[in-house]
Protein backbone atom coordinates (compact mmCIF):
# COMPACT_ATOMS: atom_id res chain seq x y z
CA UNK A 1 0.00 0.00 0.00
CA UNK A 2 3.26 1.98 0.81
CA UNK A 3 4.14 1.94 -2.60
CA UNK A 4 1.11 2.21 -4.23
CA UNK A 5 1.23 5.92 -2.20
CA UNK A 6 4.31 6.48 -2.97
CA UNK A 7 3.77 6.02 -6.90
CA UNK A 8 0.51 7.66 -6.88
CA UNK A 9 2.25 10.40 -5.49
CA UNK A 10 5.16 11.18 -7.43
CA UNK A 11 2.90 10.44 -10.65
CA UNK A 12 0.49 13.23 -9.71
CA UNK A 13 4.02 15.22 -9.30
CA UNK A 14 5.35 14.09 -12.74
CA UNK A 15 2.17 14.89 -14.70
CA UNK A 16 1.17 18.21 -12.50
CA UNK A 17 4.67 19.89 -14.61
CA UNK A 18 3.29 21.34 -17.71
CA UNK A 19 5.52 21.32 -20.99
CA UNK A 20 6.89 25.11 -22.25
CA UNK A 21 4.67 26.68 -25.26
CA UNK A 22 6.65 27.20 -28.05
CA UNK A 23 4.21 28.85 -30.36
CA UNK A 24 3.80 32.03 -28.11
CA UNK A 25 0.50 31.56 -26.26
CA UNK A 26 -0.32 33.86 -23.18
CA UNK A 27 0.49 31.19 -21.29
CA UNK A 28 4.37 30.86 -21.64
CA UNK A 29 4.93 34.07 -20.44
CA UNK A 30 6.22 36.07 -23.23
CA UNK A 31 6.22 39.59 -22.91
CA UNK A 32 3.63 41.62 -25.15
CA UNK A 33 5.20 43.34 -28.00
CA UNK A 34 4.48 47.54 -28.37
CA UNK A 35 5.22 49.00 -31.18
CA UNK A 36 7.24 52.35 -31.05
CA UNK A 37 9.87 54.62 -30.73
CA UNK A 38 12.79 53.11 -28.58
CA UNK A 39 15.60 55.40 -29.49
CA UNK A 40 15.88 57.58 -25.79
CA UNK A 41 17.18 60.45 -27.46
CA UNK A 42 14.22 60.66 -30.17
CA UNK A 43 11.45 63.69 -29.96
CA UNK A 44 8.85 60.95 -29.55
CA UNK A 45 10.46 58.18 -27.34
CA UNK A 46 7.90 56.12 -26.20
CA UNK A 47 9.19 54.50 -22.59
CA UNK A 48 6.76 51.96 -22.76
CA UNK A 49 7.55 50.51 -27.12
CA UNK A 50 10.03 47.38 -26.90
CA UNK A 51 10.02 46.93 -30.50
CA UNK A 52 11.06 49.95 -32.96
CA UNK A 53 8.51 50.30 -35.32
CA UNK A 54 11.21 53.13 -37.46
CA UNK A 55 8.93 55.82 -36.51
CA UNK A 56 11.67 58.10 -34.45
CA UNK A 57 12.17 61.39 -34.91
CA UNK A 58 15.00 63.88 -34.15
CA UNK A 59 14.39 67.62 -35.53
CA UNK A 60 11.03 69.60 -35.62
CA UNK A 61 13.14 71.35 -38.07
CA UNK A 62 13.29 68.26 -40.53
CA UNK A 63 9.72 67.09 -40.00
CA UNK A 64 8.90 70.44 -40.85
CA UNK A 65 9.96 69.89 -44.62
CA UNK A 66 8.10 69.03 -47.76
CA UNK A 67 4.53 69.20 -48.64
CA UNK A 68 1.55 69.74 -46.76
CA UNK A 69 -2.15 70.20 -46.81
CA UNK A 70 -3.78 73.09 -45.45
CA UNK A 71 -7.20 73.84 -44.16
CA UNK A 72 -7.50 77.48 -43.31
CA UNK A 73 -9.91 79.39 -41.67
CA UNK A 74 -9.88 83.33 -42.70
CA UNK A 75 -11.99 86.04 -41.49
CA UNK A 76 -13.80 87.68 -44.54
CA UNK A 77 -13.07 91.29 -44.85
CA UNK A 78 -16.15 93.66 -46.55
CA UNK A 79 -14.73 96.90 -48.60
CA UNK A 80 -17.38 99.44 -47.47
CA UNK A 81 -17.12 101.46 -51.09
CA UNK A 82 -17.87 98.63 -53.21
CA UNK A 83 -19.71 96.74 -50.44
CA UNK A 84 -17.76 93.57 -51.76
CA UNK A 85 -17.05 90.75 -49.69
CA UNK A 86 -13.53 88.55 -50.09
CA UNK A 87 -12.58 85.06 -48.08
CA UNK A 88 -8.80 84.79 -48.13
CA UNK A 89 -9.56 81.14 -47.56
CA UNK A 90 -10.23 81.21 -50.90
CA UNK A 91 -7.22 83.09 -52.01
CA UNK A 92 -4.65 80.37 -50.46
CA UNK A 93 -3.77 77.17 -52.29
CA UNK A 94 -4.64 73.65 -50.67
CA UNK A 95 -1.37 72.84 -50.06
CA UNK A 96 2.33 74.11 -49.13
CA UNK A 97 5.46 73.41 -49.61
CA UNK A 98 7.96 73.68 -46.95
CA UNK A 99 11.77 74.47 -47.84
CA UNK A 100 14.73 74.36 -45.42
CA UNK A 101 17.99 77.15 -44.91
CA UNK A 102 20.41 76.92 -42.38
CA UNK A 103 20.07 77.60 -38.81
CA UNK A 104 16.54 76.21 -38.57
CA UNK A 105 15.06 78.80 -41.58
CA UNK A 106 12.12 77.43 -43.24
CA UNK A 107 10.76 79.11 -46.46
CA UNK A 108 7.24 78.42 -46.55
CA UNK A 109 6.07 78.71 -50.16
CA UNK A 110 2.32 79.33 -50.14
CA UNK A 111 0.83 79.57 -53.66
CA UNK A 112 3.14 82.07 -55.94
CA UNK A 113 4.79 83.61 -52.82
CA UNK A 114 7.19 83.06 -50.07
CA UNK A 115 6.76 83.30 -46.35
CA UNK A 116 10.11 83.06 -44.18
CA UNK A 117 10.49 81.77 -40.76
CA UNK A 118 11.87 80.09 -38.12
CA UNK A 119 11.67 76.46 -36.07
CA UNK A 120 12.67 76.06 -32.04
CA UNK A 121 13.77 72.84 -31.07
CA UNK A 122 10.41 71.93 -29.54
CA UNK A 123 8.52 72.72 -32.90
CA UNK A 124 7.21 76.29 -32.28
CA UNK A 125 7.40 78.73 -35.56
CA UNK A 126 7.73 82.12 -36.06
CA UNK A 127 6.81 84.29 -38.76
CA UNK A 128 8.41 87.45 -38.49
CA UNK A 129 6.33 90.89 -40.10
CA UNK A 130 7.53 90.89 -43.57
CA UNK A 131 5.96 92.04 -46.76
CA UNK A 132 4.90 89.36 -49.76
CA UNK A 133 2.39 89.87 -53.01
CA UNK A 134 -0.60 88.39 -53.16
CA UNK A 135 -3.82 88.43 -55.06
CA UNK A 136 -6.77 89.16 -52.78
CA UNK A 137 -9.66 88.38 -55.46
CA UNK A 138 -8.83 91.77 -57.26
CA UNK A 139 -7.20 90.27 -60.65
CA UNK A 140 -3.96 91.52 -59.37
CA UNK A 141 -1.21 91.43 -56.32
CA UNK A 142 -0.79 93.69 -54.13
CA UNK A 143 1.70 93.93 -50.91
CA UNK A 144 0.35 92.49 -48.20
CA UNK A 145 2.52 91.99 -44.67
CA UNK A 146 2.18 88.83 -42.53
CA UNK A 147 3.31 87.77 -39.45
CA UNK A 148 2.21 85.30 -36.85
CA UNK A 149 3.29 82.06 -35.53
CA UNK A 150 2.58 77.71 -35.06
CA UNK A 151 4.08 74.78 -34.26
CA UNK A 152 4.28 71.31 -35.96
CA UNK A 153 3.13 68.41 -32.75
CA UNK A 154 4.32 65.22 -34.86
CA UNK A 155 5.22 64.28 -38.52
CA UNK A 156 1.50 64.76 -39.54
CA UNK A 157 -0.12 67.53 -37.88
CA UNK A 158 0.59 71.53 -37.34
CA UNK A 159 -0.89 74.65 -36.99
CA UNK A 160 -0.09 78.29 -37.86
CA UNK A 161 -1.77 81.63 -37.23
CA UNK A 162 -0.76 84.34 -39.27
CA UNK A 163 -2.07 88.15 -38.95
CA UNK A 164 -2.47 89.78 -43.01
CA UNK A 165 -2.12 93.26 -42.73
CA UNK A 166 -2.86 95.56 -45.96
CA UNK A 167 -4.27 99.04 -47.23
CA UNK A 168 -6.74 98.76 -50.20
CA UNK A 169 -6.61 102.09 -52.18
CA UNK A 170 -10.18 102.83 -53.69
CA UNK A 171 -8.81 106.22 -55.30
CA UNK A 172 -5.02 106.13 -56.32
CA UNK A 173 -3.33 109.23 -54.77
CA UNK A 174 -5.83 109.10 -51.86
CA UNK A 175 -5.24 107.27 -48.43
CA UNK A 176 -6.60 103.60 -48.59
CA UNK A 177 -8.67 101.57 -45.94
CA UNK A 178 -6.52 99.49 -43.80
CA UNK A 179 -7.41 95.95 -43.59
CA UNK A 180 -6.31 93.16 -41.45
CA UNK A 181 -7.24 89.40 -41.41
CA UNK A 182 -6.08 86.56 -38.90
CA UNK A 183 -5.79 83.07 -40.02
CA UNK A 184 -5.91 79.72 -38.73
CA UNK A 185 -4.33 77.21 -40.29
CA UNK A 186 -4.68 73.75 -39.90
CA UNK A 187 -1.27 71.63 -41.56
CA UNK A 188 -2.04 68.09 -42.20
CA UNK A 189 -0.16 65.45 -43.89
Amino acid sequence: MRKTLYLLSVSVIIFSCSKEDEDNTPNNNTPTIVEGCIDSLALNFDPLANSDDGSCYYSYYDIALGLWNITPDCDEFTIPIIDSTISLNDQLPENIDVQGGSNNLLYIEIGETQVNGNIDNNGNIIVPKQTISLDMGFGSPMDIDVEGGGSITSPNVGNMDLTYSFDIEIIPGFPGISEEVECAITLYR
